[in-house]
């Protein structure tokens, strides 16, 4: 195993002690950043810039050549790539991104929980109120695409366009608003999102089933969009008793749980362009899959959970807590690994008692290497320099959830 033993020997009650650079604990130093984040979030109005969001560009009509594919994937990257923010100059406007007002919907509902939310504001009806607003038009079903087109390898998809891994993120988020204020309408949003992915997305072919994304048109085999696809028609059948929502459920993790390999890997997916394990999507894997597990209550799951889990904890950690990006690669060092890291670390913290020493660990290697005292975090460190562009749902609502999850967690 890759983290040093240090890590590995501490003890939970010590970790939680142990001081930054500044004396505090880390659990204080969580406490105190979560709340800097969360005034630089509302100052800019929980919008902002996106890693892929190129095709944004007021100016892109004007470009030559802008309708090719090659034009929109290369410029795509390039912002993407760089450590410079051209954006403004480009017109690319910042925007309300539905997963971002997902994920920060979710971690206000643990801050409101943890009392470190002002209540002068309804922050969490607030993000309801803008998730409504987001919603896809043009479709019957509860359901949300990101604010921005797209250019995949083969396809483009249009601004705000449905997806499978937007619409989970967005109504998960509902549903733990729905734990802490029982309102119906949260739910029929829910089960209508619900409805979406059994209607549009599901499908089987041979022996292979799966969720169709990015559109329902690609019958794709992505393994961490089946798994989401399939944790929240596990939830939706918990709360109604539905099995129409279950057996496709099941069906679909099933197969890609037996796409693991023997060390426990899972690929992103099963076409040659995708033979690559991250870790972030991992997480969501496992994750997932842990949720599939309670809301189905089977433990059929369990072996492919622990497997999955070692292989994780052994490949996706520097000695320095850093989080890797591959699991045979370090670099870069991305924010959004950082927080799945610490999210994923304390779901399993019962597989592992020293699983809150590494999340701490990665905690403290993002606030030495990739929080700006101007309230927000980086979004990549690479070998060679580090991009401190502040990206809204990559970067702070990532944050915002994985530090809520900490101080609800460890607190």
């Amino acid at each position: 195993m890759e983290v040093i033993s240090s890590i590995q020997n501490s003890q939970k009650a010590e970790v939680l002690v142990s001081s930054m650079p500044d004396g505090k604990t880390s659990l204080e130093v969580a406490r105190d950043i979560a709340r800097k984040l969360l005034v630089y979030c509302r100052a800019n109005d929980w919008q902002g810039y996106d890693p892929y969001d190129a095709l944004n560009s007021r100016i892109m009509k004007f470009i030559p050549f802008s309708r090719s594919r090659i034009i929109r994937l290369g410029l795509t990257q390039i912002l993407k790539r760089s450590p410079f923010n051209f954006r403004p100059l480009l017109l690319v406007p910042k925007t309300h991104n539905p997963k971002a007002i997902g994920l920060f919907l979710m971690a206000l509902v643990k801050l409101s929980k943890l009392g470190l939310l002002d209540q002068e504001e309804d922050l969490i009806e607030k993000m309801t109120g803008k998730l409504v607003a987001l919603r896809s038009p043009n479709t019957p079903y509860w359901c949300w695409g990101y604010s921005f087109p797209w250019q995949t390898r083969t396809i483009i998809v249009s601004r705000g366009a449905p997806n499978l891994v937007c619409t989970t993120f967005v109504a998960n988020a509902l549903l733990e608003a729905y734990e802490r204020n029982p309102e119906q309408r949260y739910l029929e949003m829910v089960f209508s999102a619900a409805e979406y992915i059994l209607k549009e997305l599901y499908w089987t072919e041979g022996d292979c089933t799966g969720f169709s994304y990015p559109l329902p048109s690609v019958r794709s085999r992505v393994h961490n969009a089946n798994f989401l696809g399939a944790d929240l028609l596990c939830r939706a059948y918990k709360l109604c008793g539905e099995k129409k929502f279950l057996d496709p459920a099941l069906k679909v993790a099933r197969y890609s749980s037996a796409k693991q390999h023997e060390d426990g890997s899972w690929d992103y997916g099963e076409s040659s362009q995708q033979r690559w394990a991250d870790n972030f999507h991992t997480g969501y894997n496992l994750c997932a899959l842990r949720s599939i597990s309670q809301y189905a209550g089977t433990s059929e799951f369990e072996s492919h959970i622990r497997r999955g889990f070692e292989f994780y904890r052994n490949h996706f950690f520097r000695e320095d807590g850093a989080p890797k990006y591959f699991h045979n690669r370090t670099y870069p060092i991305d924010i959004h690994g950082v927080a799945q890291s610490i999210i994923t670390l304390l779901a399993f913290k019962y597989l592992d008692e020293n699983n809150v020493s590494l999340a701490h660990a990665v905690f403290r290697w993002a606030m030495t290497h990739m929080w700006d005292e101007q309230g927000y975090f980086y979004y990549q460190v690479s070998s060679f320099f580090t991009s401190k562009i502040p990206y809204m749902r990559w970067s702070q609502a990532w944050m915002l959830l994985a530090l809520s999850t900490l101080l609800d967690e460890c607190g």
